[in-house]
């Protein structure tokens, strides 16, 4: 449960508003645009987003989003104005710094715990589990996940059960060329030696296409461009304070293994 102080603070975030009114273009609408997403859910997303930076402010120790939560987080400091003034200065009172991570196996594990942490205190504070289809779980927040910026004017996304159907339809067409083959062979020649040639020759066949097929769809894993962040109280000014004070927070986010989180100090610098 919230204590008082807290309970003031998530209705300051809470009615923060990211969408501007007077854009035809909103910041939800562009949000769900870049990641593919139904309108309906860009906006809990947005509302998960408000949910996070709460914990970062609260957390004792470290937090980190799931990654739909992040990518609203990477939007919104695009928004410059509205992130860094009229949500962390006016709405926050503080600084959080969004920064890239070591990476590491050390970084990952320490992360994941944040990740786990994150769970737990979002369910004392708002009284109820994370909605599980924008808080992956921590295998699927950390393995799975394998975005690349492109123009779908130049590509099209092609489903991976889209591409496992071509490729069993690509086999089974080629043990049909075998069969017909093999009995072509055996009908039309009288040598033995062309049959298990053949057949080899089209075995060498299978083992290439597997390995060409199997190299399109892979993609190289780990957090490219994983980030990191840092909380910095406010001095009264506006502006953070120099270095890390004691209340200071530190948090983060990637598309991959290697996230920080928000915690005590600065998490993952």
């Amino acid at each position: 449960m919230m204590t008082e102080a807290e309970q003031t603070l998530w209705n300051k975030i809470g009615i923060f508003n990211l969408d501007d009114a007077d854009s035809s273009f909103t910041f939800t609408a562009r949000l769900a645009r870049e990641n593919g997403w139904h309108a309906d859910y860009a906006v809990r997303v947005v509302e998960e987003y408000k949910k996070f930076i709460f914990l970062c402010c609260v957390s004792p120790s470290g937090v980190t989003p799931s990654d739909s939560v992040d990518q609203a987080w990477h939007l919104h400091l695009t928004y410059t104005r509205s992130y860094w003034v009229d949500f962390c200065r006016n709405t926050l009172g503080q600084e959080i710094h969004h920064n890239p991570t070591k990476g590491g196996n050390e970084e990952a594990t320490k992360f994941d715990g944040y990740y786990t942490h994150s769970f737990k205190l979002y369910e004392d504070k708002f009284g109820t589990p994370p909605p599980a289809d924008i808080w992956q779980d921590n295998d699927k927040r950390f393995s799975d996940i394998n975005f690349q910026r492109v123009n779908l004017n130049d590509f099209r996304i092609v489903k991976p059960w889209v591409f496992i159907a071509l490729k069993i339809s690509v086999y089974i067409l080629l043990a049909i060329i075998v069969v017909i083959g093999i009995v072509l062979l055996v009908v039309y020649t009288d040598s033995e030696f062309y049959i298990p040639l053949f057949s080899f020759l089209l075995v060498i066949g299978f083992i290439q296409l597997g390995r060409k097929l199997n190299g399109q769809s892979s993609v190289g894993s780990g957090c490219g461009g994983g980030d990191s962040c840092s909380n910095d109280s406010n001095d009264g000014d506006g502006h953070g304070g120099h270095g890390h004070s004691d209340g200071g927070h530190g948090c983060s986010g990637c598309s991959g293994s290697g996230c920080s989180g928000c915690g005590g100090g600065c998490g993952g610098d």
